[in-house]
């Protein structure tokens, strides 16, 4: 397989900076500009429950979690609404107490009967737990103002990551909701550090600080700003020009093209973070897929066809990680490493066109109708796109690289580059064929595993986009958070990767970084590798964003 072409694409770069990008400041107020999402326009949606076309910065900023758990720091407890939590004897009740005097941005009080009714609206309305919580919970009441109790169904040490990303919404408003659904949240009223919304466009928005805000000591940003930006090129040209203060983007020889420009100034970090694997959608009614993509000795033909050292150094620039941990695992989990997975399935993360299809032959894959492409063992041809975000530059070229590869296999794959929420809804709804997708981390590995293979999550958000389904692996997952013992969690994780890498129900390729760059013309307390705080990035699924933002202090002229 030749990248030739690819290389010479990725040299050629276009800096289109898009009109009327505000200056990020035009006033005596400290406003941070930040960029979280890259897309064509805002859309108006602040529902906290809704994972498509929500603006990226209504949770954490505009909602607030009861705890932060700061991965980067070993899950230390960063604790925010909540100001403790406590487990009974027998793991199975979890009480959180919450801070004293807080209050919802229109001044009414914000006590445990928001959150018990919040999580009790997640359980009427199925389709607004999105962090499937519900399956592990027998009830949650409020014991009295500030105490809220969970019932756990079974021991699950792991669920209360979980149970602190679901943002708890004020009852005096949404009690009058009929469906919370579809419901945009239009006359909002929050518990974050950000609640006003001062303007709105499709091509920008500015939010800016609750004057009921518990914490409002801390926070020493007046406002955001979200200039809208449709791609890495983009977001380069405003970066470049000194436009962005905070911000996560794939950018080109970052040392020439971003901190050259001003090295005093433009600063970046690149810890590793989530998993990036493709997913074929297992439960697609096309017969040649769908014989195709449940079949291990296809997917694991498809592995051997990425050329993932390209994928990092040409696509990425080196920025990634390979992932050729046949369990997806990972060099960032490494300590809980099975060593005999590698012994009995690494061969098929290797790069081996020849091996592949030797696999494939064996399996029962020809060309039956001469088209020059691989047909199902059946007789069935097999042709599908893998979709992946306009504008995601890196990823575009990793997809283009995954073409040559299936296609030099005789497996007739081509590119389709829908806008990000439209390839977010595809994933969700297993309206798509194929696709390159992440999983956010945890904590412990366990956390992606499941978030990716799980049965429960299906349909519920897009890491779950294969649509596999495998109780063997589904029990596994379960038990690991049955102990805190970590001798025993070393056992169930050693079993998972054993599952994981058997049936390779996805194909992982690298370990993005995380993407994460900032400013400090006007803003100085960024994190960064000799400030390692937590994780640094503005993006929403990260909720340290929040203490991040909280570090943040203005520049005094």
């Amino acid at each position: 397989m030749t990248t030739t072409f690819l290389k010479g694409a990725l040299l050629a770069s276009v800096l289109i900076l898009p009109a009327g990008l505000a200056q990020a400041q035009d006033d005596d107020r400290a406003i941070l500009t930040m960029v979280p999402q890259q897309l064509t326009a805002w859309v108006e949606n602040y529902n906290p429950f809704n994972t498509t076309t929500v603006l990226p910065t209504v949770i954490d900023f505009m909602y607030e979690p009861l705890v932060i758990f700061n991965a980067l720091q070993g899950g230390t407890p960063e604790y925010r609404l909540a100001e403790s939590y406590e487990y009974s004897d027998d793991l199975l009740t979890l009480t959180f107490t919450l801070r004293e005097g807080l209050s919802w941005s229109d001044g009414e009080p914000l006590t445990a009967n928001d959150v018990a009714f919040t999580f009790n609206l997640i359980k009427d309305f199925p389709a607004l737990d999105t962090r499937a919580v519900w399956p592990k919970l027998e009830s949650v009441t409020a014991t009295d103002d500030r105490t809220i109790e969970f019932k756990l169904t079974e021991v699950d040490a792991g669920l209360i990551y979980q149970l602190v990303q679901v943002y708890a919404v004020p009852e005096h408003v949404w009690a009058e909701v009929e469906d919370p659904v579809t419901y945009t949240n239009p006359d909002h009223v929050a518990s974050g550090a950000m609640s006003e919304i001062e303007r709105f466009t499709p091509q920008e928005y500015i939010q800016c600080r609750n004057p009921e805000y518990w914490d409002a000591e801390s926070l020493h940003v007046d406002c955001l700003r979200l200039p809208q930006l449709a791609n890495n090129d983009q977001v380069l040209a405003a970066a470049a020009n000194g436009e962005l203060d905070w911000f996560g983007s794939f950018l080109p020889d970052i040392e020439r093209t971003y901190v050259g420009l001003d090295p005093d100034h433009h600063g970046y970090w690149f810890p590793s973070g989530s998993p990036v694997y493709f997913s074929l959608n297992m439960t697609t009614e096309d017969p040649g897929l769908n014989e195709a993509f449940n079949d291990v000795a296809f997917r694991r033909a498809f592995s051997m066809a990425m050329d993932r050292e390209a994928m990092v150094d040409i696509a990425g620039y080196g920025y990634p990680t390979v992932n050729d941990y046949p369990s997806g695992l990972g060099r960032a989990y490494h300590t809980w490493n099975n060593p005999e997975v590698e012994v009995e399935y690494g061969q098929y993360t290797e790069f081996d066109i020849e091996g592949a299809q030797a696999i494939l032959e064996e399996a029962g894959y020809a060309d039956a109708d001469g088209d020059g492409f691989i047909d199902s063992p059946s007789g069935e041809p097999i042709a599908f796109d893998i979709i992946v975000p306009n504008g995601w530059t890196d990823w575009v070229n990793t997809v283009q690289l995954a073409v040559e590869g299936l296609n030099a296999l005789g497996i007739n794959a081509t590119m389709q580059t829908p806008e990000s929420p439209a390839w977010t809804d595809q994933l969700i709804a297993g309206d798509y064929e194929a696709a390159i997708n992440s999983v956010t981390t945890g904590v412990t590995p366990h956390y992606f595993l499941d978030q990716a293979l799980h049965s429960r999550h299906i349909g519920q958000s897009r890491f779950q986009s294969a649509r596999y389904s495998n109780p063997e692996l589904d029990e596994a997952l379960d038990a690991f958070n049955t102990t805190i013992d970590p001798d025993e969690q070393q056992e169930f994780m050693n079993e998972i990767q054993m599952l994981v890498a058997e049936d390779m129900p996805v194909v992982w390729v690298f370990d993005n970084p995380l993407w994460y760059e900032y400013n400090t013309t006007r803003f100085t307390g960024f994190f960064n590798a000799d400030n390692p705080v937590a994780r640094p990035v503005d993006y929403s699924g990260v909720p340290e964003r929040l203490l991040h933002l909280l570090a943040l202090r203005p520049v005094e002229d």
